[in-house]
């Protein structure tokens, strides 16, 4: 008997700009488990068990706690790394600024002698 194996298909994971989280979900799964558009990010493919959890549990909220907390986290991860861009943006261009203060510009007040 020759029997052989197909192998599942493996998960294409998706790099996203500016981020270090990877998007597990793909688009199809995410359609499929009707995620609506706003929550399809790096987190999504944690919301589709949790929301399969939430149904089969009648959104009883004692219910899914070790979903919805791994799925919180997942999410607060996301928005400290997106603060910590901003914040990097923001003192780039508090150094550009400050650097463009000081170089070669032309006073508008000019200096006398007696000050």
């Amino acid at each position: 008997m020759d029997q052989r194996r197909e192998e599942p298909p493996k998960k294409k994971t998706m790099e996203v700009k500016g981020s270090s989280k990877k998007m597990i979900a793909t688009q199809d799964e995410m359609v499929a488990n009707k995620v609506p558009i706003p929550y399809r990010d790096q987190c999504a493919h944690l919301l589709i068990p949790l929301n399969k959890c939430r149904q089969d549990e009648f959104y009883l909220p004692w219910k899914c706690e070790n979903e919805r907390h791994s799925y919180e986290k997942c999410e607060y991860e996301l928005v400290m790394e997106r603060m910590l861009q901003m914040q990097k943006i923001r003192e780039e261009e508090a150094k550009l600024k400050q650097a463009g203060k000081q170089g070669g510009s032309i006073p508008l007040i000019p200096k006398t002698a007696n000050t």
